[in-house]
């Protein structure tokens, strides 16, 4: 068997729906004009077609009896969840439908003994978040669309955010998860151990996939300890090389407390304060910004102090140009609220291009250096807005430039000259696909289509998303 995308045969929709109809409840399926325009949003406003129909099941029960007819009849679907992707993953190809898990929304009890809490697909990020504040605990993950993001997107996509260096990516956030395959055949890996070693976790198998191995409906979570210190900086640096000094600076005298370090190009932060219409936080002028945070527990009360007097080092040091330190909670969401606003600021723009990349943190000031010259090599004018996660070596390669193709492609493979990724946290999709054998060898993506063959023979689930069919 192959993972070519089958098409449908003619008159085969009339059965197909007639089955979906007595398989699920009203509600699960929408077709014509029942269909709302919301499912073919994009965030990058780009093209997506009519869906034949939408499927919005409410239970797994319900996920696997619609996943079993489409396969059966070999209807392709896009699977949808918040619709906050960046790489068209969720954007409709003809003749697609869609199962949108909008309804799988049940949302456990956090479980103190254990520190987990167990939530469907659908639940959007920020619940999560809030359910763990409830009870004195946090969650590891956060981004700027958390009230939109799903926790099934964010697993599909092994979404990162502005904490990974304290807490890992999605996938360190995962402690079972129940998925569907293509033939409805349900998975569930959702144990109350912590050590489980009867052979290979096969959960792990749909983290980071994007939905073409299996639908992740459900997952139980893990939580942390809720910080009895929350500390954040912003900071104006004479060069990039100075953020790299003041990141080793900062890990060396703070280790884990060190939560979050967020590098931003002048032309984000002075753009992202006139699109909120706030007073920049710095006046200094500056060829870097950075905005680092600190979380401690109850056993490190100097933690504030500790990270003031090493601040207070760099700027003697002359790494740091000026700073200010948050001193209130207020002051500590404002810094916050200036980052997360990066996102939609950079929208509003014209000739936007943005790539989602990581390069080993050490290079990473070379590689702006080098990578805007070979830029501007393709279009003197163009301008950078480069911001993100400068700790772990995630940027969001923000550029304007009216050659995009041309000046991505030429980015894309530097990244892949310096030893990182072309896709740090937003998945491949339909958008990056061409440019997978950078970062993915022949054997892994050989691999992985025997995978998508083994687990989705009739080739349904979100076909033309990560490599085409073959």
């Amino acid at each position: 068997m192959t993972d070519q995308q089958p098409i449908p045969a003619a008159g085969a929709e009339p059965a197909l729906l007639d089955r979906l109809a007595r398989a699920l409840p009203p509600a699960a399926l929408l077709t014509g004009d029942a269909i709302g325009p919301r499912y073919q949003e994009d965030r990058r406003d780009r093209f997506s077609a009519a869906p034949r129909f939408v499927l919005r099941p409410e239970t797994t029960a319900e996920v696997a009896a619609a996943l079993s007819a489409c396969n059966d009849f070999g209807q392709p679907l896009v699977v949808q969840g918040g619709r906050t992707g960046l790489s068209g993953g969720h954007r409709i190809i003809a003749g697609e439908a869609v199962l949108s898990l909008e309804r799988l929304t049940s949302l456990g009890a956090v479980s103190p003994e254990s520190a987990t809490i167990t939530a469907q697909a659908g639940v959007p990020l920020q619940l999560v978040q809030e359910a763990a504040s409830r009870a004195g605990l946090m969650f590891g993950v956060d981004i700027g669309a958390r009230g939109s993001a799903t926790i099934g997107g964010n697993i599909a996509t092994n979404a990162g955010g502005i904490r990974v260096m304290r807490y890992g990516m999605f996938r360190a956030q995962v402690a079972g998860l129940e998925a569907v395959l293509a033939d409805g055949t349900v998975l569930n890996t959702m144990k109350e151990v912590e050590k489980d070693n009867a052979g290979p976790d096969l959960g792990q198998l749909f983290i980071g996939s994007e939905g073409i191995l299996g639908v992740v409906t459900c997952a139980r979570l893990r939580l942390h300890p809720a910080p009895a210190i929350m500390a954040n900086a912003f900071l104006a640096l004479p060069s990039t090389d100075a953020a790299l000094v003041l990141l080793q600076r900062l890990r060396s005298a703070l280790g884990g407390m060190l939560s979050a370090f967020e590098i931003m190009l002048p032309e984000a932060y002075h753009g992202v304060c006139r699109f909120l219409r706030m007073t920049p936080p710095l006046a200094t002028e500056a060829p870097v910004y950075v905005l680092a945070e600190i979380q401690a527990g109850p056993l490190a009360p100097q933690a504030e102090d500790m990270f003031a007097a090493t601040l207070m080092a760099a700027v003697e040091a002359g790494d740091v140009l000026d700073a200010i330190v948050s001193q209130s909670s207020r002051e500590f969401q404002v810094l916050w609220d200036m980052r997360d606003g990066c996102a939609e600021f950079v929208r509003t723009l014209d000739h936007i291009a943005s790539g989602d990349i990581s390069v080993p943190v050490a290079r990473i000031p070379a590689f702006l250096r080098e990578s805007q010259a070979a830029l501007r090599e393709i279009d003197p004018d163009t301008a950078f807005l480069a911001f993100g996660h400068m700790g772990d070596g995630n940027l969001h390669y923000v550029f304007c430039t009216p050659q995009k193709a041309e000046a991505m492609d030429r980015l894309l493979r530097m990244v892949t000259a310096y030893g990182g990724s072309i896709s740090a946290e937003h998945g491949i999709g339909v958008d990056k696909k061409s440019w997978l054998h950078l970062s993915r060898s022949p054997a892994e993506i050989a691999t992985l289509r025997a995978l998508k063959a083994a687990l989705d023979p009739h080739g349904i689930l979100n076909p033309g998303r990560i490599f085409d069919p073959l």
